[in-house]
């Protein structure tokens, strides 16, 4: 749900957390996405660094040049005057991802859990269009929503110490793309063949929030043809 006036909350001496709704939604992170884009735009004074989530956005402030009040107030009357119209269209991305066997070592248990092929899970996976919600975790990592209801999943009892770069991902009702590699304890359903953050290029990320993703299958073979 969306609040009818944002919650300030104080995170130590530096920081001020804006949430915004109380729940995973579209109609909250675009809201987020608005504030966080607005105030990119125009930067609020002794703002050092916003960093945006699902409901809320975390402002980072230098103590010296603007005061918590002072904050509070701005981004009050900020919210007020957003223009909904402003927010950049999403860009839409396609990616290609190898479902299955080493690629995807929990395809079929996903596929045993809810009682369906694994053919199955590919297809509700792939049909699917994902909203961005927030990059997080380790960079460039989506946090991608909502899946279909069919495919939502339980995290591993037991996560992985290694989980490969590149590997695409259930847990709940999101689906996520493994961008380094790392420990994880998210369902892995197969692999893409993009690289999902870059520190020498710029934007470093591939996806950013409010993209809209969709995945589709491509055989083991079309890797070298996708790699970047």
């Amino acid at each position: 749900m969306l609040f009818s006036k944002p919650q300030y909350r104080v995170m130590g001496d530096r920081a001020l957390l804006v949430e915004l709704g109380d729940d995973i939604n579209i109609k909250v992170n675009n809201k987020v996405r608005e504030l966080f884009v607005s105030i990119k735009a125009d930067p609020l004074e002794g703002v050092v660094e916003t960093i945006p989530s699902y409901r809320s956005l975390l402002l980072i402030y230098d103590p010296l040049k603007t005061t918590l009040s002072l904050l509070q107030d701005r981004v009050h009357l900020l919210l007020k005057t957003l223009d909904p119209s402003q927010l950049p269209q999403p860009r839409r991305v396609k990616i290609p991802v190898v479902y299955g066997s080493e690629y995807g070592p929990d395809l079929e248990w996903v596929a045993g859990y809810h009682g369906i092929s694994p053919y199955e899970v590919i297809r509700l996976h792939t049909e699917h269009t994902y909203h961005v919600y927030m990059i997080g975790f380790m960079p460039g990592f989506p946090y991608m929503g909502e899946l279909p209801e069919t495919l939502i999943t339980p995290r591993r009892e037991t996560p992985r110490t290694v989980v490969p770069r590149g590997s695409v991902a259930l847990a709940q009702g999101q689906t996520g793309i493994y961008s380094t590699q790392s420990p994880g304890g998210w369902q892995i359903i197969g692999r893409t063949p993009l690289t999902l953050f870059d520190p020498g290029k710029w934007p470093p990320a591939l996806l950013e929030m409010g993209d809209r993703v969709k995945f589709f299958a491509i055989d083991e073979k079309e890797i070298a043809d996708w790699e970047q």
